[in-house]
Order: structure tokens, then C-alpha cells, then sequence
């Protein structure tokens, strides 16, 4: 899968298929997306190309989203190239780029840069200075300059529709078992390892600390997962706990990690943490040893998880 970061495209990949939008997550929505996109790269031999920017537009505009991504642009590309992706733009989302005209970027970007043949967007994709372009702006368009729009029916379950806001929700209420249903894999985050205040450390239960980033927060508590170092197809189970660890009067957000029967220096590594059971919410303990007892019913029920 080839990786560009402006419209200065190769010529084998013009006059594609071109799917423009976050795929924030790549849930199941986005899935049945990219499934109807690989059947028209069958029926008329055509390459299939994704138009993404970063950071992603709400964030850029609104400086308080620090948390809100489901999965970091790394898990995003490995995600993509699995379901068929023959090429990312990543284009960089600034001041300047915001401030594009709507019909400039159709006439200069989707027809002469990208030349594209099919465009797929939802229906509430908007572009263009102040949002002024729409999906009927496209439309209108179609005929001047060659493209087809499609506009796939977004994927209902249980009469709710299936979006990154959708999961969001549900991660930050705790539903870690239905979220990875509507992903079809483990919810998870990459981060790299960083040296902390060694308080599991010093009560028998060392841990790898993990700065979340720019991930949505989930429910603060105690999950079982599995972790996997880079460029490595082995995991490992562990505990890990997501949260301000209240009985030690933390701030900021954390993840921790106890990896089960590992012994190693994990310090700078980059690890990959998979949600696979979330066990309770966090709580504050009225001292230590109350917490190492609570630690020790977790631990059990991770292990059988």
C-alpha cells in the first residue's frame, strides 16, 4: 500500500476509487464500506485510494478533543491495507487548507490532482471553507467532471447506526464486549512504554506505564488484555488498569500493564495493549493494603478471561 501526504499522486493510482472521510476505528460500518468499494474495483479494474487528513477536522477546530480517537494512524494504515486499500492521502489539516473553497477543491483536487472516478461519502460529508460543500455540491458536479458519487446506506444493528461516535460512546460507558463486536477485533492502544513513579513496583505488582495520547478515554478501571510488542505476532496476557489511580492522588490519565509470568525491561519499547474483558470501574481504597487485596481478586478473574 502506497503512503502519500499530498495530491501529488503516481499515475497508476489516478482515476480511482476514492473514499474520503476519517474511518475513525474502522468499525464495522466502515467495513461495509470498503466491501462495496472492493466490488468495484473488480467490475471495472480500478485501484482503491483513501483521502484522510490529519489531525482529523473536529479535532483541529476544537482544541478540547484532546481525547477522542478510537485508533492512532499507525493501526488505521495496517487496518486499511487489509481491506483492500491500494493507497492513502493523508493530507495535513491546517488554517490554510480549511480555508480551500469548496469548488476549488473539487475542480482542483478531486477532478485534475486526483482525477478520481468513483467518490464514496456519507451523506453528512461536508468541505470547503466554513463547511459550504455538501454531498449535493458533488452531485451537481458529477457530469463536469466525470466522477460518480456513491453514497452507501450507513450499517444499522439493533436500530442504531454504527459510527466512531457511536463507539466512543460506548467505550467511555464501560461496553469494552459490544465495542469489539462492532470492531471485529480487540479495542486497543499502541503507546510507548515510559518510566513512571514505581508505585506498583513497590507493592509486588510492577507495571508498564503507557501515555495514552490523543486515545478516547475509556471507562477508568481495571481490564484484561493482551500485549504485544512491535513487529511481533506474540501475545501476552496481563491486567491492566486505565485511570488516575485515586488512592495514590494521580491527575493525570494512565494506562498501566501488569503482564502476567514476564520478566524484562520494557522501558522505550512500543507496545500494542488489547482490551479483552473489562473486570470493574476504579475506586479509591482507603490505603494500600486494601488495593493489594482488590489486585489479587483482579488478577484472577484476568487470568481466566
Amino acid at each position: 500500500m502506497k503512503l502519500y501526504k499530498d495530491f501529488n499522486i503516481s499515475k497508476n493510482h489516478k482515476k480511482s476509487i476514492i473514499l474520503i472521510g476519517n474511518f475513525d476505528g474502522v468499525h464495522l460500518g466502515h467495513q461495509k464500506l470498503f466491501k462495496l468499494a472492493n466490488t468495484y474495483k473488480k467490475k471495472f479494474n480500478l485501484k482503491i485510494g483513501v483521502l484522510t487528513f490529519e489531525p482529523m477536522p473536529k479535532m483541529f477546530f476544537n482544541k478540547n478533543f484532546k481525547n477522542f480517537r478510537i485508533s492512532n494512524v499507525n493501526q488505521k494504515k495496517i487496518i486499511l491495507d487489509y481491506l483492500g486499500v491500494d493507497f492513502i492521502i493523508t493530507k495535513k489539516f491546517d488554517k490554510k487548507f480549511s480555508a480551500v473553497k469548496s469548488d476549488f477543491f473539487i475542480k482542483e483536487i478531486l477532478s485534475k490532482k486526483i482525477r478520481a472516478q468513483y467518490i464514496f461519502v456519507s451523506n453528512n460529508f461536508r468541505f470547503g471553507n466554513k463547511r459550504e460543500g455538501d454531498v449535493k455540491e458533488l452531485i451537481k458536479n458529477e457530469e463536469k467532471y466525470r466522477y460518480k458519487i456513491v453514497k452507501p446506506q450507513p450499517l444499522i444493528l439493533n436500530k442504531k447506526v454504527i459510527s466512531s461516535t457511536y463507539i466512543r460512546s460506548l467505550l467511555e460507558k464501560g461496553h469494552l464486549k459490544k465495542t469489539n463486536k462492532l470492531l471485529s477485533r480487540n479495542w486497543s492502544i499502541e503507546g510507548i512504554v515510559q518510566k513512571g513513579r514505581q508505585q506498583g513496583k513497590k507493592i509486588g505488582f510492577p507495571t508498564c506505564n503507557i501515555d495514552i495520547k490523543d486515545y478516547v478515554i475509556a471507562m477508568p478501571g481495571v481490564y484484561a488484555v493482551k500485549v504485544k510488542q512491535k513487529n511481533s505476532n506474540k501475545s501476552l496476557k496481563g491486567i491492566a488498569n486505565l485511570g488516575y489511580r485515586p488512592t495514590f492522588n494521580q491527575k493525570k490519565i494512565l494506562l498501566e500493564v501488569h503482564i502476567f509470568n514476564f520478566s524484562g525491561n520494557l522501558y522505550n519499547k512500543y507496545l500494542s495493549v488489547q482490551f479483552t474483558k473489562f473486570i470493574r470501574k476504579e475506586k479509591k481504597f482507603k490505603n494500600v493494603d486494601q488495593l493489594k487485596k482488590q489486585i489479587q481478586s483482579d488478577l484472577k478473574v484476568a487470568k481466566k478471561s
